[in-house]
This record gives C-alpha cells, structure tokens and sequence, in this order.
C-alpha cells in the first residue's frame, strides 16, 4: 500500500477482475472522454449520507439498501426504475412503522452494471469466450463479437445512470414519495399477494395517522418530510478506470469524491489490502462499503478497516456480510467481537443473497427465501447476543414481477422458475418477496429497540 494517495495511485498496484481491453488506445480515450462529463452525484450529497450512516452505526437507523443484481441495457425502461423505488419504498415504510425507526434508503441503481467473476474465461460446447462481466464491460450473448470488451460500453452506462437518477430524484423530491400516495405505490402482484394484504391494512393506519396530523396542521406544505425522501445510489467500485474518470476535488474542501454514485463498495473478490480496489478506494471521501465473505480473518479485517476509516469516522464504513445461511453462525460472531473489542466505528449490515445461491434441479441459478430469510435472522440474534447493533440489510432485488427466488408466501417452486426468469446473472427477490421480508424484519428490529430500551431503564 502506498504511503501517498493519488487519484491514479492504484495503477501501480495488483488489479482483479478487471477486463482485458483489446485496444488500450480507445480505452483511455473513452476515460479522458467520461472524465470530461457532469459528475453524476455531488459531493454533499455523498457528505449528507455519511452523516445518516453515522446515525446507523451508533444504532439510531437503519439501512436498506437494494437493488439489481447487474443493471442492463436492455431491460432500461422508466416503468423498471418506478418499480423498483416503488418497493423500495415500500419497504422502507414497513420498517420506519413497524419498528419505529428512520431508515436510510440506498438503491443498487444507476451504476451497478460490472459483476466479478469466478473465472476469466467461459466455455460452451467446446468454444472458449471471455465471461460475461455485466453490460458496460460485454454482452451477455455468447458470440466473439458481444464478449469483447468494449470501452464505448461504459459511456452508454454513465448516459443510463444519468437517466436513472435524474428520474429517481424526481421521484424521491416530486411528490411521488408523498405519504398520502401510500396506497398508490402497491404493484398489482403484490396487490395480490399476502404481504400486500398486510400492507394496505398498514397504509390505512398511517392514513388516519396522516389525516390526525393534517388536523393540527402538519401537511405536507409545512412538513416537507411526508412529501419527500432522500433516496441515495451504490454500485460495486469494480471498473477503476470509469471510477477514477468521474471523480472530482470538491471545491468546498479540496477532498476527492468518486462521483459515479453516493457510495461505493469492494467486492469480496477484491478485498486485498495491498490491491488497487483498496488503494483507489481509501482516498475517496464518500461512504464506502466492504463485502465479507466467510474467507475473511479477523486480522485481515481490522487492518482494512485501518486502511479504508483510518479516523474512525462514524457512517465512512459499512461491513456488508455475506456468509450463506449455513455459515453466518461459525463466522460473523469471531468477526463482531474483534471488531468490538477494537472500538471501531461501523455499520454491520446483512447481505444474505450471495452467500445463498444455488443451482437447481432444472438448472436454473435460485436463491431460498428460507435462506435469505435464515441469514438475517441469525445476523440479528448475533447482534443481540453480542450487543452491538444490526444496522442494515442489502438485497438483491426487483420490482418486476419475476420467479427467480423460490420460496416465499407465493410459494415460488423451482418448476415455475422458468415463468418468468430474466435476470442477467443472480436471482432476485421479486416485490412480493421483498415486501415480506421487511414485515419481518420491522418485528426483529422492534424487539431489538424493545430490548435497548428495557435495558436503559433497567440501569436508570
């Protein structure tokens, strides 16, 4: 790890699953190009979310952050982005009225095109092509042609990303967000299902609890906050190039800012403390995530959270966990009491998909939402036996009306994945499934602020 940090230091350094461009010339080009553009987010923005974050490491919210899998070209359709911020609102009213807690939304929007891969190459009847790494690397037909990385791919990413936000804000500050649309932000298949059952006798609570306020003259004309919501953006920080394109010094403070997204993360492919993930990563000023996977060693860990929040910045750092149901009781425990025992300042928070994936009978890549569903229950009960405070979940999820994960009130079987399965590389949680998630997260949460509670008054 270099002493000195600098916007292109991470060149010097071992770079994983990062493509192989055939033509270098026309990939800087394209770089010089991107670095020419708008910043897509702005560095307040970024400063704004570190400060809620902050509030989530010290217990006072929570976060939820979802998403696409791999964003696409193809299925880039305004009717996609409504819905899935449709969900994710959804969700984050479940929980702010079923645990009575403020809630920090963060989509896997607007940038999460690159994937990792498990091996730089893919062989099909005997042909060998490059992997598909997500739309703004390659294409997902297996040809010669669409597998070649092409740089001018990021370009039509950065143009997608731009659009995508521009409509989310729109959404999050233009009324849309407004709780007295409540009822309005049902999908028809989630209409129809269990959890959206629950969820219009849940809106017709916070209706009358909206009609009560408007009595005594807090409407949304004096309360902004019942007609808008903050709504921030993520991606996996996996092509350096594009990242070190779009970020900026800010003027205010002369710090840089990677201004591809509000927050970034590392992979658990590219978690080495001596790689160039690491090494860009540690210099920009935004929010940052770190994905942990089973493989991870306590000393390992606390030596990246050395490099990534040297300060110990409250919300500079979320630990996004991601065991698998059979493994997060052996291996989260060892990782929160190191971390504990060294006084750091992190959001723990649950990714409960990527550690669940598995393929089945008919060949179809599925998750179970008994797993996914497993995991962030032991996430919360360690947590609980440990004292520190489960801070937020990240989900792979759509709001598309898809059969990729099985399981669930809709009873999703591996027989119906092929309904209507058309994620370009993981499954995910259809609404209906996400939905159902949150109730029963809203609950864990609940008796997780009942016990703080019981627990200050008990030492009053």
């Amino acid at each position: 790890m270099s002493k000195s940090w600098s916007i292109d230091s991470w060149r010097k350094l071992p770079a994983k699953q990062i493509p192989s461009y055939p033509d270098a010339q026309a990939l800087k080009g394209v770089e010089q190009e991107l670095g020419s553009y708008p910043p897509l987010v702005f560095a307040g923005e970024a400063r704004a979310l570190k400060e809620k974050l902050g509030a989530v490491a010290e217990g006072k919210a929570f976060l939820l952050q979802g998403g696409d899998c791999a964003e696409s070209f193809k299925e880039f359709h305004p009717n996609n982005i409504r819905d899935t911020f449709k969900v994710m609102l959804q969700m984050a009213v479940v929980l702010t009225y079923g645990a009575s807690c403020p809630v920090v939304k963060v989509g896997r929007m607007a940038g999460q095109f690159a994937k990792p891969r498990s091996s730089d190459m893919e062989t099909i009847n005997g042909v060998e092509l490059p992997s598909y790494r997500g739309d703004n690397v390659n294409g997902i037909e297996f040809t010669e042609e669409s597998r070649t990385p092409d740089p001018q791919r990021q370009i039509k990413s950065y143009n997608q990303s731009a659009s995508t936000l521009n409509l989310l804000r729109a959404f999050a500050q233009g009324g849309f967000a407004d709780l007295n649309q409540i009822h309005r932000w049902n999908l028809s298949f989630v209409d129809n299902s269990p959890a959206g059952e629950r969820y219009r006798q849940m809106s017709t609570q916070i209706d009358e609890a909206v009609a009560f306020m408007r009595a005594c003259g807090i409407t949304p004309e004096t309360a902004p906050q019942m007609r808008e919501t903050d709504f921030y953006t993520s991606h996996e920080a996996l092509l350096l190039g594009y990242e070190q394109a779009l970020t900026r010094q800010d003027s205010l403070t002369g710090q840089y800012y990677d201004c591809s997204a509000h927050m970034l993360w590392i992979g658990d492919r590219t978690r080495q403390p001596d790689g160039a993930h690491v090494e860009f990563l540690r210099g920009v000023k935004n929010p940052i995530g770190l994905k942990c996977g089973p493989t991870i060693e306590e000393d390992d860990l606390i030596r990246l959270i050395d490099i990534l929040n040297p300060a110990d910045e409250a919300g500079r750092l979320t630990l996004i966990c991601r065991m698998g149901s059979g493994k997060v009781a052996e291996h989260l425990s060892r990782l929160v009491r190191r971390v504990q025992a060294e006084g750091r300042k992190v959001v723990w928070s649950c990714d409960p998909m990527h550690g669940n994936t598995v393929k089945a009978s008919n060949g179809y890549k599925t998750r179970a939402f008994d797993s996914i569903l497993g995991e962030v229950k032991t996430f919360f009960d360690i947590h609980k036996a440990e004292g520190t405070h489960a801070g937020g979940v990240h989900f792979e999820m759509t709001g598309t009306d898809v059969t990729e994960c099985i399981g669930g009130a809709q009873a999703i079987t591996e027989d119906s994945l092929s309904d209507r399965y058309h994620t370009h590389c993981d499954p995910r949680l259809n609404g209906a499934q996400a939905l159902e998630l949150a109730f029963l997260m809203a609950e864990m949460i609940k008796q997780e602020r009942d016990n703080v509670r019981d627990e200050l008054q008990a030492s009053a």
